[in-house]
């Protein structure tokens, strides 16, 4: 048997590679690795600028800058943050934003775990992804709109393509480089 034949022995996976050879990722853990991993990013530092806003000076910069925005811009999700600033308790932003980093941190396993193709980290991305789902589904029958729809389509096609790739699992080792 070569190094490039396909063993399906069940200790197949246990057998030490080959000197030289090359592990190839796959693609599709490794967009969704990605993708999680920028998701966690987002939210952590979104998280610590919510908490940063609970400074007095800090939020009072945030709320002038805002406006200056609003009035430049009149975009409609700078008009939403001000509102929310202006009614926003502590406790309610110091909830949002540990909630933020908190789900970051949940990103941030999942994409580590991925990247690392760990299958514990396949089966955390199709429970916490597909949790939120119908959650996606009521927001977008709620307000149609591009983002909200790729991000539902994005979600559903990671869940899909992780249950297919633990119901035919993939030997990574038999593609060799």
């Amino acid at each position: 048997m070569t190094s490039e034949s396909v063993s399906t022995s069940p200790d197949a996976a246990h057998r030490p590679m080959p000197a030289g050879a090359r592990v190839r990722h796959d693609r599709g853990i490794v967009v969704i690795a990605l993708f999680k991993m920028l998701k966690a990013i987002l939210l952590v530092l979104a998280g610590a600028g919510m908490l940063s806003l609970l400074r007095p000076s800090a939020a009072a910069e945030v709320q002038e800058w805002l406006a200056r925005l609003t009035m430049s811009r009149g975009q409609q999700l700078v008009q939403r943050a001000l509102v929310f600033l202006h009614a926003a308790s502590p406790l309610k932003i110091e909830g949002v934003g540990l909630a933020s980093i908190s789900y970051g941190l949940l990103f941030a396993t999942e994409g580590i775990g991925l990247w690392l193709e760990k299958r514990w980290a396949e089966y955390l991305t199709i429970i916490a992804t597909g949790s939120f789902i119908p959650f996606e589904l009521y927001e977008l029958v709620r307000k149609l709109t591009i983002v909200r729809a790729g991000a539902l389509v994005a979600n559903i096609a990671a869940v899909a393509y992780l249950v297919y790739r633990l119901r035919h699992p993939v030997n990574a080792r038999q593609e060799l480089r």
